[in-house]
């Protein structure tokens, strides 16, 4: 029989929510160590899979039982005494998210670092899956096929391959010959058509960077529900999250296009191409890499850019979004205390592992990463004239190392200076290596110009001009917490009033100046009143009610928005069209 580690996975009582899972080893060992995986790619956080198997029996290719025991956290050793070794278990699966499993009476999702046991001598190998569905359920998964058997090269194909089985008819599209489906899960798309024609378009955008599709098929698995957004990138495939009732509106819809732009940009820019660091990956603990601030913040920065370039956004809606997202970074106090170089190698312990305190001590490098790929984009074509930019770095960098060799730490920016013609190394030290305010000025090269103003509402996300002229130029007093549920502190930022009075996380916002607030009222009432004006904050704290006198600071200016040059020059006309594809005399329109 042909060599290969063989798993069956079953579902006999989706509502227990337990996947039965057979793992079957060759021959060869006389002790066979069987482990899971403590994180899976993409995701970047030790997340001890091997916490949800239970039920685990060791068998020999006689049925015969043989002693399994555990050795660590992760690895079940078996006395196999060279002879095949079939393992059966149960994997309990009711966390629906993207990177772990879920099975109910609707459907089951799951991935493989969650899923399959895997050896660090078979890893190698081919491996195969056969699922027993329920009956009128399909199985959906970009791996291919042999008969009734999905079939990966690898333990690590089939990491990245996760398995959609549930009653779904597909939405279909091709792009440049390549099928792809999209399989829904959670709700109904009321708009199936526009769907695929709008992901079709960016598709294929996508494909013309790199010179065409890097994979026979791809499978789109999307998740209405409730709450939550987000993705996770695969091979051949992507995981998407999404609340369902965001595709009733045009922001909402929008939003889902530019997900799905992002975890797409990912097929070269992650999967094939990777940080030298993750090759191969260890699955048995943290993979450390200074690159993810390139890896993942130069694909948010393009998830934008894409759904630009495929008509789907207007210019001036793209610049908006790009202003809401510089001020999410000139609002996190963290950007002074951690550079981009470390939120991406400390990932691990910070980006995944949030707390009150960290909106004050780190920055994303998700965030930050997608301000200084912009940066970057336009200092090449700055320094070409046009001629190049940051799509010319990401195809140097796949016609280099998309043979899976990965790319070294200081790969991204030795291919960037490459490209521009000139030694990009200060713009990179200041960006990557210092906390250093990032230098906005070759916004200048475009037309445009960064400006900033006081955030007129909690739900102001910057990116447009101030609103309330009237009361632009009046100072609002400032407190510096944000709330959540009817008033409970969550965040107090550094440097605040709220933080030198010593108004504190948890602490239950109930008055101020005796009369009652809620997390809402409180930032409004608050803005009603000049710097420097003491008031009386009660609070409950632990039970126990207390008045806090804050004296309230001025607003800060965080909110960010791009403005265009008042005399632009024919040549920062035309930067900026060679940017975004749109004439500088089009009119904005509506952002």
């Amino acid at each position: 029989m042909h060599r290969a580690v063989r798993y069956r996975v079953s579902m006999p009582r989706p509502h227990t929510h337990l996947l039965e899972v057979e793992a079957s080893f060759p021959g060869g060992a006389s002790v066979l160590d069987a482990v899971m995986p403590v994180w899976t790619p993409g995701s970047y956080m030790v997340r001890e899979f091997a916490r949800q198997v239970q039920d685990m029996t060791a068998h020999a290719p006689d049925g015969t039982l043989l002693p399994v025991r555990r050795a660590d956290k992760r690895t079940w050793r078996v006395d196999a005494k060279g002879v095949a070794v079939t393992l059966r278990y149960r994997v309990y699966a009711n966390e629906l998210t993207v990177r772990t499993n879920h099975l109910d009476g609707s459907h089951a999702y799951f991935n493989g670092a969650a899923t399959f046991l895997y050896t660090e001598d078979t890893r190698g190998l081919e491996h195969h899956v056969t699922v027993d569905a329920p009956s009128g359920w399909r199985t959906f998964c970009a791996l291919g096929q042999r008969a009734n058997t999905f079939v990966a090269q690898d333990y690590d194909e089939l990491v990245d391959s996760p398995f959609e089985v549930g009653p779904h008819t597909p939405l279909t599209f091709s792009v440049e010959g390549v099928p792809h489906e999209v399989v829904v899960w959670g709700d109904t798309v009321q708009d199936p058509e526009r769907l695929c024609a709008d992901l079709k378009r960016i598709c294929e955008c996508q494909a013309r960077v790199f010179g065409g599709l890097p994979m026979p098929r791809y499978l789109i698995l999307l998740y209405l529900t409730d709450r939550g957004r987000g993705g996770l990138e695969h091979k051949a495939s992507t995981a998407l999250l999404f609340p369902r009732v965001g595709l009733s509106t045009n922001r909402g819809w929008e939003d889902l296009l530019t997900l799905v732009a992002h975890e797409y940009f990912h097929l070269w820019f992650i999967k094939r191409v990777k940080p030298r660091a993750l090759v191969p990956f260890d699955y048995a603990k943290e993979n450390y890499t200074s690159l993810l601030w390139a890896f993942e913040g130069s694909t948010a920065y393009y998830d934008n850019l894409f759904v630009r370039r495929a008509g789907l956004m207007s210019a001036q809606r793209y610049l908006t979004r790009l202003g809401e997202t510089l001020t999410a970074l000139h609002a996190t106090p963290g950007r002074r205390v951690q550079t981009l170089a470390e939120a991406s190698l400390v990932s691990w312990v910070k980006h995944y592992r949030p707390d009150e305190n960290s909106p004050n001590s780190a920055i994303s490098y998700y965030l930050k990463g997608e301000v200084v790929s912009a940066l970057l984009d336009l200092e090449i074509r700055r320094a070409t004239g046009d001629a190049r930019g940051l799509d010319d770095v990401v195809r140097v960098l796949w016609q280099r190392y998309s043979d899976g060799s990965g790319v070294p730490e200081d790969g991204v920016e030795a291919v960037a200076s490459e490209v521009a013609g000139v030694d990009l190394t200060p713009f990179f030290d200041r960006a990557l290596r210092t906390t250093q305010p990032l230098d906005y000025s070759v916004f200048s090269h475009v037309g445009l110009e960064l400006n900033f103003r006081p955030r007129e509402a909690a739900s102001d996300k910057g990116g447009t001009p101030p609103r309330n002229r009237a009361g632009e130029g009046k100072p609002k007093g400032w407190l510096g917490v944000t709330t959540r549920g009817s008033g409970t502190v969550a965040v107090v930022m550094d440097g605040s009033p709220a933080q030198d009075a010593g108004l504190y996380v948890e602490d239950d916002l109930v008055a101020l100046n005796g009369w009652k607030v809620d997390g809402a009222t409180l930032l409004s009432r608050c803005e009603e009143r000049r710097p420097g004006e003491t008031v009386r904050l009660t609070v409950f704290r632990r039970d126990r009610l207390l008045e806090i006198p804050v004296v309230l600071g001025t607003k800060p200016a965080e909110a960010a928005w791009l403005s265009r040059v008042e005399r632009p020059t024919d040549a920062q006309k035309a930067a900026y069209q060679a940017w975004l594809g749109s004439p500088w005399e089009e009119s904005p329109g509506q952002s």
